[in-house]
């Protein structure tokens, strides 16, 4: 098959471009007529190794959610679908989104199946969703599978969501608190300084640290800013090896209420994934493979791969769970009554359902907690500014 890229302008005269594959030039003018389109240039790509670009981040998750509901919904509906790309590429309004639409067209009317052309862009489509498209065309139950998968994204873009939003409150004021921080230190500061030393008054120790602090910020800034950049760069190399993932992952299973989350969101998110798969007729070793190539956590990644390991020796996947310390006793105990009774897709879908209630708990402890934190800090902050400040222009006036 051949690869043409084309210039053309829809039935509403609007122009369009995008990458075709047919057999002949003929036949990908065919293609494009089928669909209505008013053929400006069309031309083969010589170099057949030439990458199909879409963007690696141009595509977000959102986008990916509203794509798979609607496509599941009009699919569900009975329209074909080739019928159902179509229609979805005229509603939607985002350049990278329907250029991706027309390059998937393009390849399904070329007699690829869906999976496959949805297999070209791995930055987009993660496993997951890939093998319940492939087995929901082997079954003929896409549109079935697609409605699960649009609920399963959707579920997982609000739990994440859920989890970013603790952080912002936090991130807002800290960063509010720097910003003051830094112009007293390095504006007001220095101009009390100078009085300080004009009337030569014994300065306590809290305005004496501020000093300091203040004379070190205004003449090697510089030198912070690039020790700064110096240790996110090591650290995040430090990160990409393999003692550095072990020990980041530790440490981030450790941490007081956010370890508890850590660990809840990954089962939330891997348990969710398996009964997905398998309830979509995906083999069990090949679910727990994109499960736990999802991981971002080493230590659980390397979990679920050994339990892998088990379940292809023969053992039931219940065993290396409960074995396993890393995880609770009570996703070994859900998994073992879904093998006992055949049913475990539904026992992974509330194990799932019950973590995420639990994190969800944790969520609501935590912003609980981090608000009187912040606020101790920030009146720690102000005392002590006020302390640094204050006090010697008190001593400096009682002197008058």
């Amino acid at each position: 098959m051949a690869r043409f890229t084309y210039k053309v302008r829809n039935t509403q005269g609007k122009p369009q471009a995008g990458i075709v594959e047919a057999a002949t030039l003929k036949q990908a003018a065919a293609l494009l007529h089928d669909r209505s389109f008013f053929i400006v240039d069309l031309k083969e790509i010589k170099d057949r190794s030439l990458p199909l670009n879409i963007g690696k981040n141009t595509i977000s998750q959102n986008d990916l959610v509203h794509f798979t509901r609607q496509l599941s919904s009009m699919v569900t509906a009975g329209l074909t679908l080739i019928e159902a790309l179509a229609i979805l590429r005229q509603q939607l309004t985002k350049p990278s989104i329907i250029k991706l639409i027309n390059q998937i067209e393009d390849d399904v009317r070329g007699g690829k199946a869906f999976y496959e052309a949805l297999e070209k862009y791995p930055n987009i489509f993660p496993p997951a969703y890939l093998a319940l498209v492939r087995a929901g065309e082997a079954s003929g139950k896409l549109d079935a599978l697609l409605l699960r998968l649009a609920d399963n994204l959707e579920k997982s873009r609000d739990f994440r969501n859920k989890i970013r939003g603790i952080l912002i409150y936090p991130i807002i004021v800290i960063t509010g608190i720097s910003l003051v921080a830094t112009i007293v230190i390095t504006v007001v500061i220095p101009k009390l300084t100078s009085l300080y030393k004009e009337f030569d008054i014994e300065l306590p120790l809290p305005t004496q640290i501020l000093i300091s602090l203040s004379l070190f910020l205004v003449k090697f800034w510089w030198l912070l800013i690039i020790l700064a950049f110096l240790t996110v760069f090591v650290i995040l190399r430090w990160k990409q090896t393999n003692t550095g993932q072990h020990i980041f992952a530790a440490v981030a299973l450790k941490l007081p209420v956010f370890g508890q989350l850590v660990a809840q969101s990954t089962i939330v998110e891997t348990t969710r994934t398996l009964a997905i798969l398998i309830d979509g007729g995906v083999p069990i070793l090949t679910a727990l493979e994109i499960a736990y190539g999802a991981t971002g956590n080493i230590l659980f990644k390397e979990a679920f791969s050994q339990a892998a390991k088990q379940v292809e020796k023969g053992f039931p996947l219940s065993e290396p769970l409960l074995n396993n310390p890393l995880f609770p006793p009570i996703l070994g105990q859900m998994v073992a009554v879904g093998e006992q009774t055949g049913k475990q897709a539904d026992s992974l879908s509330k194990v799932s359902t019950y973590f995420e209630t639990e994190a969800e708990q944790a969520i609501r402890n935590l912003t609980t907690m981090i608000e009187p934190l912040i606020m101790v800090i920030l009146g720690l902050g102000v005392a002590f500014l006020v302390i640094a400040v204050l006090v010697p222009i008190y001593s400096l006036t009682s002197k008058f």
